[in-house]
């Protein structure tokens, strides 16, 4: 008897449907490994959160291998590629209610993944923050324990970024 498929792929499209059912914004946490396809210069400790919405993707394809998409950071175009394995949630970032996965492989980080890291360090982000492409070509700061929604912060380029007043 064959190995049965996995039901990951199967909880990562449910989610995704649910959360545009509802009208929240799916993402997803990627433990990045050396086959992994994301922009090097956001993913911090390992792992890349990634808006996986209508709006922040252009052909978006879950399949029961990976999941692929455009999407744009910092102004730019990127084809992303994340195999299955690699996906450790998928939640709605409105209210973090989603499911998390054991990810099977190590992370294995080449020496220039790891330099490219380093070499990306917002100086406006709080600590515990994570840094998202939000299509806009903005770094959006986010703090899991904040109940407000992400803030800009200043695009590489210099430019002013819009903030929230209250």
């Amino acid at each position: 008897m064959s190995e049965p498929i996995s039901q990951k792929p199967y909880f990562v499209r449910a989610i995704f449907e649910w959360c545009t059912d509802n009208g929240f914004t799916p993402y997803i946490a990627v433990a990045v490994n050396s086959e992994t396809v994301v922009p090097r210069g956001h993913v911090r400790n390992g792992e890349i959160v990634l808006n996986i919405s209508a709006l922040a993707t252009h052909r978006l394809h879950i399949s029961n291998e990976s999941i692929a998409f455009t999407a744009r950071f910092s102004g730019q175009a990127q084809d992303i590629w994340v195999p299955m394995e690699q996906v450790s949630a998928i939640y709605a970032k409105e209210t973090g209610a989603g499911m998390a996965f054991e990810v099977a492989k190590p992370l294995g980080l080449t020496p220039e993944e790891e330099a490219a890291q380093q070499s990306f360090r917002p100086s406006s982000l709080e600590l515990g923050s994570q840094v998202e492409g939000d299509g806009s070509g903005a770094a959006v700061s986010t703090s899991p324990d904040d109940d407000e929604p992400p803030r800009p912060t200043a695009p590489a380029g210099g430019r002013p970024a819009l903030r929230r007043v209250k």
